[in-house]
């Protein structure tokens, strides 16, 4: 595998955690502020 190969690939990677922690991150501050759980149940 070339540099470039690996470059891309680990670029993607981390493009591809940033959107998903990203997404997790507006969702749990929304939560906060609506007062819901972050995972759709309910706890109590």
């Amino acid at each position: 595998m070339t540099l470039t190969k690996k470059r891309i690939l680990i670029l993607a990677i981390v493009i591809l955690a940033g959107i998903i922690l990203g997404r997790l991150a507006v969702r749990a501050v929304m939560n906060l502020m609506l007062g819901g759980s972050l995972f759709g149940g309910n706890f109590l």
